[in-house]
């Protein structure tokens, strides 16, 4: 299962990316990774992974799938609120990380709540006194983005 969330992740990335490069988006690109990114979270969203790490790696990819993928349907409203719910409780559970700042700002683009934004800053802070990843440059882009 972890190549799995791993691939929904990357797919969603590049959903989300998709132009950035060069400016251009292409019709072709855009559907074909919507349909690979909505079929990924079909396949995992009601997977059980063993530890919290792997719950929380799995509710990122899938909440940053669904920040990219264009289109929605009944079934994937069910998907979104059950996947917003399983996160709620990873977070409860999951130590002060990479991982949770990440899943927190993602959570706060379903959500809307400021005491998680509020809680990812928290996180960021210790991140001040030191050069950052490109994962962790990437969390904070993110995170300017989600505020506007």
């Amino acid at each position: 299962m972890k190549e799995e969330i791993e691939k929904l992740c990357e797919k969603a990335r590049e959903l989300l990316h998709l132009g950035d490069k060069d400016g251009f988006v292409y019709a072709d690109d855009l559907s074909r990774l919507n349909k690979e990114v909505h079929d990924l979270i079909h396949l995992l969203w009601d997977k059980k992974p063993g530890s919290i790490e792997e719950e929380a790696r799995l509710c990122l990819a899938i909440l940053m799938g669904f920040n990219g993928i264009m289109y929605a349907n009944p079934e994937d409203e069910k998907i979104r609120r059950s996947v917003t719910e399983r996160t709620r409780y990873v977070l409860k559970k999951l130590p002060s990380s990479l991982l949770k700042c990440q899943l927190l700002i993602y959570c706060y683009g379903e959500v809307e709540n400021d005491k998680l934004i509020e809680e990812a800053k928290e996180i960021m802070k210790d991140w001040e006194r030191r050069e950052l990843s490109a994962e962790e440059l990437e969390t904070v882009e993110t995170l300017e983005i989600m505020e506007v």
